[in-house]
């Protein structure tokens, strides 16, 4: 998705700053109930002054989507690129993704809520299938080298994956209880040792039961 080319903005603004607005907006209100005129009261721009900076709702999102996208893809081709092992692979990938995730929650929230309603989300959407496609097969590698699981479906896994890491962007807070490095640990728990080729369920220790 190649966003279209933003007007040169009004000194005091720029697109960043616009664009960051219009996600806040768009996470508080939702894509299709914000409007140009909420977007410009949080910047205390009017909406005139506004269209100087960009064409667009749709344009915001586009752009909004596009820096979302770009962050997670360079994490996932990072990934299929590297040399090395692919236990070593494995959880620098999750290291990073859950970093990613942090460092664009908004940006993330809005592409995980999005809908089919137009042409800039319908292209979003077909963004994610891919993704969830090559994380398919960087979870179908693991299951071959033996660390992971094979007796369940890589898509599945790859989707349980990372739909635990996607959850985060919903419910952490910088300033909560975790610190950022304690919840990369904790994912990196759950997810890891979660899916170890040990056997589920454990044998019962049934010794004593009788006594």
């Amino acid at each position: 998705m190649t966003a279209t080319h933003a007007r040169r903005g009004r000194p005091g603004h720029d697109q960043r700053a616009v664009l960051i607005a219009a996600v806040e907006a768009f996470d508080e209100h939702g894509y299709d109930a914000t409007t140009m005129g909420m977007i410009a009261q949080r910047l205390s721009l009017s909406k005139s002054a506004l269209y100087h900076h960009v064409e667009g709702k749709e344009q915001l999102l586009a752009i909004a989507l596009e820096t979302a996208f770009t962050a997670l893809d360079e994490c996932l081709r990072t990934t299929e690129e590297s040399a090395e092992n692919l236990d070593v692979r494995f959880e620098v990938f999750i290291r990073e993704m859950v970093a990613v995730l942090l460092e664009y929650q908004p940006f993330v929230r809005l592409m995980l809520r999005l809908r089919d309603n137009s042409p800039v989300e319908q292209q979003a959407l077909a963004r994610r299938r891919d993704f969830d496609t090559r994380m398919a097969a960087l979870v179908r590698d693991a299951q071959v080298a033996g660390l992971l699981r094979d007796d369940l479906d890589a898509a599945v896994v790859a989707r349980l994956i990372f739909g635990a890491m996607n959850s985060t962007v919903e419910w952490f807070r910088p300033q909560g209880r975790l610190s950022p490095e304690e919840l990369t640990e904790a994912v990196l728990t759950v997810v890891c040792r979660g899916v170890l080729t040990t056997a589920y369920p454990p044998e019962k220790n049934t010794a004593g039961l009788d006594s």
